[in-house]
């Protein structure tokens, strides 16, 4: 009997030390989870050179993706927690990795007016109603509907009057990791109803491989010739400038610290970059919409997107609060986000790119996060 006994002993100690953890030091049980009711979980991606991206069901979220830099050392690039009850509304209120909806980025004063009915939305931020209200899909769990080492399929479905948006709206949001180092991200609604649609991933890249290092640090370039201009909250104003001869022009690959301090009235405004630039690629998925590129670590990110615009978010309103992965305290500016994106505030606007959905059509929008190494 005792000899059974330290045999048990001795085979859990074993199990527990053979416990699988992600590339990047994830442990999946640590996402295993319920929130209202549903089960969260985490998806490992991989690919035959060893990149590596673990996302979660809870908000749809990109936790991790692990790329080699210039020594061939693998470095995770982008923002978030070490389990799934971090990234819970009630612990911290952050969309770190998220699949946004119903509506990425702001509307105006929280109204929107659809077939002559009006529809009122939280006014969580400065009024408006920013990211599809306080409790948007990032703070839902998706239901997992395909999954392999490749890709992983989730679904949305979010009922009529969800955040006081009209329609029954199904949405997927599926994650592939390709054989040449690009990450995928497809998604597509449907609806009962007419309503709006404007979904997004919100990472925050940190292309160093070091989320202690400013992002300021890094150099940037948006294929873009003129931005949208905010109010003192956030707010489009409705103007679309050009950007040459302003801090917006990264026409050319720019040292983010460049213009990020300068004195100017939308620098100002946004306490650093938080607009949207109007990109020239018309939707072509052929061409780059923007690229991150980091003298540090030598990885390079391109953005590609059919999406008329990109958000670039310099984490002006980090402050080393949130503690992530691996307790790392994370600092004003540690990451950027690049969230491709019809513009804020497209329903009150009539003149620019509809985000309109109606009975019987499909909403798709279609992005890719291409990573490489450059050498010095």
């Amino acid at each position: 009997m005792k000899k059974t006994l330290i045999l048990l002993l001795a085979a859990a100690v074993l199990a527990g030390c053979s416990r699988q953890l992600t590339l990047s030091g994830l442990d999946p049980k640590d996402f295993q989870d319920t929130y209202n009711g549903a089960q969260t979980a985490l998806y490992t991606l991989t690919n035959e050179n060893g990149m590596e991206v673990c996302i979660t069901n809870f908000g749809g979220r990109i936790v991790s993706i692990m790329v080699p830099d210039r020594n061939g050392e693998m470095q995770d690039v982008v923002l978030g927690f070490d389990k799934v009850s971090d990234y819970f509304p009630e612990n911290n209120q952050t969309d770190f990795g998220a699949a946004i909806g119903r509506y990425a980025n702001r509307i105006n004063q929280g109204k929107i007016t659809l077939d002559g009915v009006e529809y009122q939305l939280p006014q969580n931020n400065f009024g408006h109603c920013l990211h599809g209200g306080p409790t948007g899909w990032q703070y839902q769990v998706y239901e997992c509907v395909e999954a392999d080492e490749h890709h992983v399929k989730l679904l949305r479905e979010s009922p009529d009057g969800d955040n006081g948006f009209p329609g029954n709206v199904k949405a997927y949001v599926t994650y592939t990791l390709t054989k040449n180092n690009k990450l995928k991200i497809d998604y597509e609604a449907t609806t009962d109803k007419t309503t709006v649609i404007n979904m997004t991933n919100h990472s925050y890249f940190s292309i160093s491989g070091d989320p202690k290092r400013s992002v300021i640090n890094d150099v940037i370039c948006v294929n873009a010739d003129s931005y949208t201009p905010v109010d003192a909250t956030y707010m489009t104003t409705g103007e679309i400038l050009p950007v040459k001869n302003t801090p917006f022009d990264f026409t050319v690959p720019t040292l983010i610290a460049t213009f990020i301090t300068a004195k100017h009235e939308q620098i100002i405004n946004g306490n650093g970059y938080d607009h949207n630039w109007v990109l020239n690629t018309k939707g072509d998925l052929k061409k780059m919409a923007a690229l991150l590129y980091s003298p540090k670590s030598g990885i390079t990110l391109k953005v590609y997107t059919d999406e008329p615009g990109i958000q670039v978010y310099s984490g002006n309103f980090l402050d080393g609060k949130v503690v992530g992965k691996k307790g790392i305290a994370y600092k004003q500016r540690t990451g950027i986000c690049l969230e491709t994106q019809h513009y804020p505030d497209s329903p009150n606007k009539p003149d620019w790119p509809s985000v309109v959905l109606r009975p019987g059509e499909t909403y798709t929008s279609h992005t890719v996060f291409a990573f490489s190494v450059r050498e010095k």
